[in-house]
């Protein structure tokens, strides 16, 4: 009997040491694995940063523009037509909830009454009666909605662009 128990606790010994060397092994993947899955998260953070500064930086440029779009339709400027549908523009990109605003109502007001006016070449393939009627109308609209959009304009610099950022 006793080399039987010799045998088994030999047996037993051998086993052993494979165990620990799997042990070891599957530590070591563990471990591995734990740092590539570190560096990864980095990777996602540094790129969350960097989305976040490239949001914050066109917000910002944003919100430049949208003061100096309302001062200079303020200051006269900007033609009143071209600078309502710039602002309006604008504050669809900037804050929905601005644009929505019943102070700038105005703006998608003059906006929507000239969305069918060609722009750039297309503004220059007109024929001379074609463009005067639409100049006549944009004098008309100037005419009808200067004070509103004036007076949207001033909000937007005292209040609507305050504190937005």
């Amino acid at each position: 009997m006793i080399p039987a128990r010799v045998a088994a606790t030999r047996n037993s010994r051998s086993a052993t040491v494979p165990d620990y060397l799997l042990i070891l092994l599957a530590a070591v993947v563990v471990i591995a694995l734990a740092v590539y899955a570190a560096q990864l998260w980095r990777t996602v953070w540094a790129r969350q940063r960097q989305q976040a500064e490239v949001l914050n930086s066109q917000r910002q440029r944003l919100h430049d523009d949208l003061r100096v779009l309302a001062s200079s339709l303020l200051d006269g400027q900007l033609p009143l037509i071209e600078g309502a549908i710039r602002i309006k523009v604008l504050l669809d990109n900037y804050d929905s909830s601005l644009s929505l605003a019943p102070q700038t109502q105005v703006f998608q007001q003059l906006y929507d009454a000239t969305v069918d006016v060609p722009t750039h070449e297309n503004w220059k393939a007109l024929s001379r009666d074609e463009r005067r009627h639409h100049e006549a109308r944009f004098a008309e609209l100037s005419e009808a909605h200067d004070q509103q959009a004036r007076e949207a304009a001033r909000w937007l610099l005292d209040e609507g662009l305050a504190g937005r950022l």
